[in-house]
Formats: C-alpha cells, structure tokens, sequence
C-alpha cells in the first residue's frame, strides 16, 4: 500500500512517462542511513536541500551528490545571493508541503507559485540514474538523470546548473 504522499508523486511521473524504480526501507533522515537500504540502486545517491535567502520570499532547492557537504558561503557567492540559509520547517511546508528528512524534487509538485528555484551540481550531469523520496522517508525511488531534468521542466520551474565544490 503507498503513502498518499507517494501516490501523487506516482501519478505524475505515469503522467509524464517517466519510469522509476521502488525500494521500502524503514524512516531515514540523512543520505547515510538510506545507503544500508538502496544498495542494489545504482544512482546517485541526492542530497536535497532546501534554501531561502533571510527577509527576502526566495528559495532554492539544492540538488547535489549526497556524499558532498554543501558550502553555503561558496553557494553563496555562486548565486550572486547573501544570507543564505536552511529555509524553516514552515516554509519547508509552505512551499513543498514536506518536511526535513523528506526533501526532493518531488515536492515541487506542490509549489504552485513556481517560486522555487532548482540549482543542480553540475556533476550530476556525468551520472546516469539519481534516487530521491518520494515525499515520504520510508522509500527511495530512482530515476534517469535525463528524467529529473524532464520532471522539474515539467513543474516549471527554474533550473539552474552549478559547479559546487
């Protein structure tokens, strides 16, 4: 039986054609606790993390490899943006309708302000596969990095690529 949480996600990427593959696990909350589950996934194992510049309605959602630690002061300057910083769980609820542990691509389904904008390691481009959550912690599903591009294409919003350290 799927999450309602999942379902939605399932739908969408039948909507779009776009195939994946399902692992159960138990509830993770870090891209280290999800390895001991996804082992026999080839992909890239993402991190997702959501960002907001402080005072200012901007987001951003980080997709880069989950073995790297994001730099915020490097990304900072990458972006041409200061006082960059974690978004707040609200926000992470406003904009996604999700929550920390549970952060992907797949939570822009909900963003129908389109407000969020994705920011790719660029490296990921030499990979073929990436898994993510599928708005539940308890699965992890993978996809084509081609598909990914597609999904968030799809949703509408920005996308921007990057080299992070």
């Amino acid at each position: 039986m799927f999450a309602e949480q999942e379902k939605e996600v399932y739908q969408v990427l039948k909507n779009l054609n776009i195939p994946y593959e399902r692992v159960e696990h138990p509830p993770v909350f870090t891209c280290a606790e999800a390895d001991a589950y996804i082992e026999d996934l080839s992909g890239v194992r993402s991190k997702s993390l959501f960002l907001t510049i402080k005072r200012k309605a901007v987001y951003y959602l980080v997709i880069m490899d989950g073995v790297k630690h994001l730099d915020i002061g490097a990304l900072s300057e990458m972006i041409g943006e200061k006082h960059v910083s974690f978004a707040s769980e609200e926000k992470l609820e406003q904009q996604l309708s999700t929550s920390s542990g549970m952060v992907s691509i797949f939570g822009l389904i909900h963003n129908e302000a389109r407000n969020v904008q994705v920011i790719v390691d660029r490296e990921l481009m030499s990979k073929n596969h990436i898994t993510f959550h599928p708005n539940i912690n308890t699965v992890t599903i993978q996809i084509t990095i081609a598909d990914m591009l597609h999904f968030v294409d799809e949703m509408g919003n920005a996308i921007r690529f990057i080299d992070l350290p």
